[in-house]
């Protein structure tokens, strides 16, 4: 099964996704998002942590940013989380003020390469945030996020067997 979890922050979105792979032997955990470096935030960091130390010792972690190879992994894939892996793209490719039709030519090329895997396979658990339920940004930079990050929980919502929406730690089956 392919399922899409979303949710707002701090909702219980990873330990719902890290749940749905309970039954699985060894789990491919993909983070995507922005490495821990010395001068990372101490935040950050201790996040990492936190969520390293909820995994059980069978599973392997992969830190990549490329979504077909992440998600062509042999075996049952976690991916966690998709509004990282756009922030550390949009980072990488320095298009936080570039044009919006040449940022979104980037994301759909992903999106189609990571689409065209996930069609294939059925053991994929990812993770996203739920956008645009709020005020909108002030800044460009958010709300660029906000509407890329929309479009790329429709194109690989559209790809899984199911969304689950979690919030306050409640699970809702779309």
């Amino acid at each position: 099964m392919k399922v899409l979890v979303t949710g707002g922050v701090r909702s219980g979105k990873s330990r719902h996704a890290e749940a749905l792979m309970g039954s699985a032997e060894r789990v491919t955990y993909v983070a995507p998002g922005p490495s821990v470096r010395e001068d990372s935030d101490p935040d950050w960091v201790a996040r990492i942590a936190a969520h390293q130390a909820r995994r059980p010792k069978a599973w392997v972690t992969l830190e990549s940013r490329d979504l077909a190879a992440a998600l062509g992994t042999p075996g049952p894939v976690l991916l966690d989380c998709l509004g990282t892996w756009l922030a550390a793209i949009l980072d990488e490719q320095e298009m936080w003020e570039a044009p919006v039709d040449q940022v979104l030519a980037v994301v759909e090329r992903l999106l189609d390469e990571g689409a065209a895997i996930l069609d294939s396979r059925d053991d994929v658990v990812l993770v996203t945030n739920e956008v645009g339920l709020g005020v909108v940004p002030s800044h460009r930079s958010g709300r660029l996020f906000r509407d890329l990050l929309g479009l790329v929980n429709q194109r690989l919502a559209a790809a899984c067997d199911e969304v689950h929406l979690v919030v306050a730690g409640r699970v809702l089956v779309l």
